[in-house]
């Protein structure tokens, strides 16, 4: 038995979920978030509250019930309160700032990082050494931080690149003579 699955997800004040067919849509004050569902599970949304349960009881279907719930959640967060990644950025000469649609970051490369913030994405360069990105989309928020560390990960010598505020680099020791 799913443990999270047979907790129902909460709806606070102000957030709506609807029920249509195959799809759940929550509305909040921060945008609206739809999930197509799995055939596998029920989806019923009752007394500001939503639950989840599997059809079936094959592997799958368990596994999607679990799955759905936490899909839902996030929804719910999202549309309420948001989320918001931070990264770190380190090195001698490299920076990061927005400039209108665009966050330009200097890396060390010959040319300046350029890239397009998404429709639905805050970026903002609180110092030129930290970004923060937040949006009511959790999983939109993830890949954007994801790609921005893409351009330049953090290497082991000297602890350089683009990191998440919190994340621990394993730092290897350099030559000997």
């Amino acid at each position: 038995m799913s443990r999270i699955g047979k907790h129902p997800v909460d709806l606070p004040q102000g957030v709506t979920a609807e029920l249509k067919e195959h799809t759940i849509a929550v509305k909040g004050k921060l945008g609206t978030l739809s999930l197509v569902l799995s055939p596998e599970v029920d989806v019923k949304v009752e007394d500001g509250k939503v639950a989840v349960a599997p059809r079936h009881e094959t592997q799958r279907s368990r596994m999607m019930w679990g799955t759905t719930r936490n899909n839902i959640h996030n929804m719910v967060v999202g549309v309420s309160e948001g989320f918001k990644q931070t990264l770190e950025i380190e090195g001698v000469g490299f920076r990061a700032a927005v400039q209108g649609k665009e966050l330009v970051m200097q890396l060390g490369f010959s040319h300046d990082v350029k890239f397009p913030i998404p429709e639905g994405i805050e970026i903002k360069a609180e110092k030129p050494t930290l970004v923060s990105i937040s949006g009511f989309d959790r999983q939109k928020v993830g890949q954007i931080a994801a790609e921005i560390r893409g351009f330049k990960k953090p290497e082991p010598y000297k602890g350089k690149g683009i990191r998440y505020a919190g994340e621990y680099i394993r730092r290897k020791e350099g030559k000997k003579k």
